[in-house]
């Protein structure tokens, strides 16, 4: 259901907000193979409940990337960080 999102920027978006937002995005997805080999049979309701599972899943993961890189390069630029440390500590972000 990963695929229910038809919106991949990497900064984000808002989820639909109106009815028609609503509409539009679902008519987005039924544009995508996920819908026509998988979920040819859900309704709009379910498709907002997937929905927003991955854009809450994909909220957390930025506020984690957010959460733990911001303070990594902080302290990497100001050469707080052991080399050891700093290698494990970069490889986490890939």
């Amino acid at each position: 259901s990963g695929l229910s999102m038809t919106d991949w920027r990497p900064l984000g978006t808002r989820p639909p907000g109106s009815a028609e937002e609503w509409e539009a995005e679902f008519a987005r997805y039924k544009s995508f193979p996920e819908y026509q080999k998988v979920n040819s049979d859900i309704s709009l309701e379910h498709f907002k409940k997937i929905f927003y599972i991955e854009w809450s899943h994909r909220m957390l993961g930025r506020a984690t990337g957010l959460v733990f890189g911001l303070p990594f390069a902080y302290f990497t630029l100001r050469g707080r960080l052991p080399s050891a440390v700093r290698a494990r500590a970069a490889a986490l972000l890939l």
